[in-house]
């Protein structure tokens, strides 16, 4: 330790590092700022003590606030099998505890023995922690060298022993038994994320459990965002330590701070009657969001009090009249940009908003004003939506006299740090989905932030210098908050995890995650097992059948699972996994700040008048491929005329190609290549590929009905919700004529309406032969044929008994090679198999064009909902049982 008596405010870390560098020496050396005590302070005081790090020549390990703790944590980590780490963001916890444990095990001499795995919530932040810490050991990562990381589809690993590996938790999971078998002391370190991801919970539960019967198995949970005493009690009141951060302080301002001082005032604005508002959260609300909102506005009138004393009456009124409107103000936003950068100092701007469409209005209003269009400004929009060039552009320094505002969701929170940023502001809102199980529907609002949020927010300002953070939100509303984001476990359909459960032999479904850190309810669970018995992947005992075997050991969810499997059985592989790459991941387009209309242009262009999302991701991928054989310029100019991202569609050929290889594993397939010809026979037929997108995804269907409006012409229709919308973005939401009546969807959300995000037109005969149970009946002394007593058709008594037998042949064939999986000989058409698959295909082929003007039954239920037709009725009825009776041709 070397004492400096008097140090300069404001000399930085870089500037001691040059004063201390040399180019000639064998090493390097860091310097560190250590104040006397155990945590750093809030600025650079006048007598530092400074700690002097010698390491390899070529290594950038730079001490963290963590060094002053280090061999506290080493001493726990070896008393305790699990420990709880809570630190602060910039503390050094994923890059540094991870070498702390394989450090002290090499410096015993026992290096050999000891294996660290250290979990990742999202791709990013394994690959770039990995990197990071392979730097610091002045090693290149991956290539048997002591770091690496595994992620879906992409590894470079480390050595098996002394070494450390980050992974995605998804992947972990996957790999959990493998990885486990190791005979080396096992490290496992979790790093949480604050929502607490479905994937960490489940992992949780196995760790409690196999903690009993492997000794040598150590457990640290990290988090910057942690609930240390929760977790610390779920395992047994295990000991925890708490690592300061290294931030700069951060002043916050509240909406009555803001609105004091900027002195703004809202326009006017045409709202909904409250009890419409009312109406509309209700239908999305929880009881405990209810109660919050009651405790607030009771709570209103006092609290308005308190503020008289410290803020003008015009402040007051304001406050009071923007908490009536739920909405985010995007003009208050753009007015506290301009005040930031009339009156504040040199610093880029975050500002948080839920969702895209927020972000693309705010850019909108910001480009609209003359100031922000000059070259002074660089505006740069943060979302998945966004090309990856667009992305990475915000990692970039401006030059200097050049202010960068980026507009972000909560990806900005924690997976990616933009370095230079001195101003947050908090738009105060998430979008946030939660599974309804009574109506069997997700719903996605914008809720407020938890606190844990807002200090993820915070600490975004608080990097590189002293920092200004502006929650749009009040005090009253602040000190509401919730402390966390509900868990996803409780708030997501758990299909998909059930299986993994099944698989991985741990017992009873709801009997296992009750064991879970946040149990979801018995409902949700309960509607799992009935969804997937429903769907033949589970037996009545809960046991797994042969395609439910089948669907857990793909890396999807059941539905996408399935229509991987009969793409296989059908000889139309390539094109079913490009759909179901993309229904897993993400379509490959992105939508460009202020080319939307054009976007959607090009969009519904290349869906070649099919009706269906799902060809249109097709034909955008074929495209693709076409112009990357042809050289990187055509697939340039092809991505860049068509809105798509060329990385996403690289991910998703990527993707096909692992779906491909479980598929031969399994059997269904004799090669690993998507493009094998035995897999794609029947590739170039786009009525069977709609048919297998109805086997994979049945029961999601819609009606399509006639509105009798010229504005609308079509109003479309499900079973459970009566009146719903397609999504703007869908290829369908602007169709007025369709072939068919029947639309079968992946997707459907409830936002501001029920919107299908995706969905794509199908014929009668799909429904019939990859829907649910066919039946017989008979209707006004007209024989009728129907899908699980509901989707009716018209059908002469022989064509109906036709396919009813054929029916049964195709699910007997089917149940046979889900049980033995085997590819079909379509060379034999003699086989059973073959003739039998090959008549169904020619019925579904061959079919005409049904009459569409179809006569409709009285309703035998009614169902009320909200009308957010321009113009329509609040109230209407829906016919829920009214099926248009399609006359069925052979």
């Amino acid at each position: 330790m070397l004492e400096w008596c008097q140090a300069q405010r404001h000399w930085t870390l870089e500037q001691w590092k040059r004063v201390l560098w040399s180019d000639e020496s064998l090493f390097t050396i860091w310097v560190w700022r250590m104040p006397e005590k155990r945590h750093l302070p809030e600025c650079i005081v006048p007598t530092v003590k400074f700690e002097v790090f010698i390491g390899q020549k070529g290594s950038c390990r730079i001490p963290t606030v963590l060094s002053l703790v280090h061999q506290e944590l080493v001493e726990l980590i070896r008393s305790s099998q699990v420990l709880v780490v809570s630190g602060e963001t910039g503390c050094g916890k994923t890059t540094q505890v991870t070498q702390f444990i394989l450090d002290d095990y090499i410096e015993r001499g026992m290096g050999s023995v000891c294996r660290v795995v250290c979990t990742q919530p999202r791709r990013i932040s394994a690959i770039s922690v990995a990197e990071r810490v392979a730097a610091e050991r002045a090693e290149s990562v991956g290539d048997g060298n002591s770091c690496g990381y595994q992620i879906r589809l992409q590894s470079r690993l480390p050595r098996k022993q002394g070494s450390v590996l980050y992974c995605t938790t998804v992947f972990f999971l996957s790999f959990l038994f493998i990885i486990l078998l190791s005979h080396h002391s096992l490290f496992l370190n979790l790093s949480l994320s604050p929502c607490q991801n479905l994937h960490s919970d489940v992992l949780l539960i196995i760790v409690k459990d196999l903690l009993r019967v492997r000794q040598d198995l150590k457990v640290i949970l990290m988090s910057a965002t942690l609930n240390a005493e929760k977790f610390s009690k779920y395992f047994n009141n295990c000991p925890m330590i708490h690592i300061p951060g290294m931030t700069f302080p951060v002043q916050e301002f509240l909406m009555e701070d803001v609105l004091e001082m900027i002195r703004y005032r809202p326009q006017k604005k045409e709202q909904r009657p409250r009890w419409k508002r009312g109406f509309m959260q209700g239908q999305n609300s929880r009881p405990e969001k209810d109660q919050k909102e009651a405790e607030y506005k009771e709570s209103w009138p006092c609290y308005a009090r308190t503020l008289r004393d410290k803020y003008s009456d015009r402040t007051i009124d304001v406050l009071e009249m923007m908490d009536d409107d739920d909405k985010i103000d995007l003009d208050l936003i753009v007015q506290l940009i301009r005040h930031i950068v009339l009156s504040q100092e040199e610093g880029a701007i975050l500002v948080f908003l839920p969702g895209w469409d927020n972000i693309s209005g705010l850019n909108d209003l910001l480009m609209a004003q003359q100031m922000f269009k000059s070259d002074r400004f660089v505006i740069i929009p943060l979302h998945s939506l966004m090309p990856t060039v667009t992305q990475t552009s915000v990692f970039k320094r401006p030059p200097p006299g050049v202010r960068k505002i980026v507009i972000a969701t909560n990806i900005a929170e924690t997976s990616i740090t933009i370095d230079d940023v001195v101003f947050v502001i908090d738009g105060g809102k998430i979008k946030e989905t939660h599974f309804d199980t009574q109506n069997n529907i997700s719903t996605m609002t914008a809720e407020w932030v938890s606190l844990a949020n807002a200090k993820q927010r915070r600490g975004r300002a608080g990097r590189v210098c002293p920092g200004k953070c502006y929650h749009l939100y009040n005090g009253l509303r602040a000190s509401l908050l919730d402390a966390y984001q509900l868990p996803e476990i409780m708030r997501t359909p758990l299909e998909e995890l059930c299986l993994q459960i099944k698989i991985l032999k741990l017992g009873p479904i709801a009997e296992f995650l009750r064991k879970a850190l946040d149990p979801p309810t018995e409902e949700a669970v309960t509607l799992a097992i009935t969804h997937l018995m429903d769907l033949n992947a589970l037996d009545r005992s809960e046991a797994l059948t042969p395609l439910g075997f089948h669907l857990a050991r793909l890396p999807v969810e059941p539905h996408i699972g399935k229509l991987i499997l009969f793409g296989a059985l059908l000889g139309c592989l390539d094109p079913v996994l490009t759909i179901a790459a993309s229904l897993s991941f993400k379509d490959p387009f992105f939508i460009p700040m202020g080319k939307e209309k054009m976007a959607d242009f090009r969009r519904r262009t290349l869906s070649r008048e099919s009706k269906s999302d799902h060809l249109t991701i097709i034909y955008a991928f074929t495209g693709w491929e076409e112009a990357k054989r042809r050289g990187y310029k055509f697939e340039r100019e092809f991505c860049w005329d068509n809105f798509l991202s060329a990385n996403t569609l690289q991910m998703l050929h990527n993707m096909k190609g692992q779906f491909a290889e479980h598929l031969l594993g399994a059997g269904f397939t004799s090669s690993k290549n998507p493009k094998d010809p035995e897999s794609n026979t029947n590739s170039d037929n786009e009525k069977l590929i709609k048919a297998v997108i109805v086997a994979g995804l049945y029961p999601k269907v819609a009606m399509i009905k006639p509105s009798g409006s010229k504005k609308r012409p079509v109003r479309v229709y499900t079973k459970t919700d009566g009146k719903v919308c397609i999504h703007p973005k869908s290829v369908n939401a602007e169709e007025t004529q369709f072939n068919y009546t029947w639309l079968i969807y992946h997707l459907k959300m409830r936002t501001s309406s029920i919107f299908l995000y995706d969905c794509t037109e199908v014929s009668p005969f799909s429904l019939l032969f990859f829907g649910g149970d066919v039946t017989i009946q008979m209707d006004q002394d007209q024989e009728t044929i129907a899908v699980d007593d509901w989707i009716v058709f018209q059908s002469p008594a022989r064509i109906a008994h036709l396919v009813k037998n054929l029916k049964k042949e195709l699910d007997s064939l089917l149940e046979e090679k889900i049980r033995s999986p085997a590819p079909v000989d379509w060379s034999n058409r003699q086989s059973k198999d073959c003739a039998v698959i090959t008549a169904i295909i020619d019925l579904i082929t061959t079919q005409e064009r049904p009459d569409v003007n179809a006569r409709n039954t009285e309703p035998r239920g009614r169902r009320q909902y909200h009308n957010n037709d321009d113009g329509g009725d609040e109230y209407e009825n829906c016919c829920i049982s009214s099926q248009p009776r399609e006359k069925l041709r052979p």
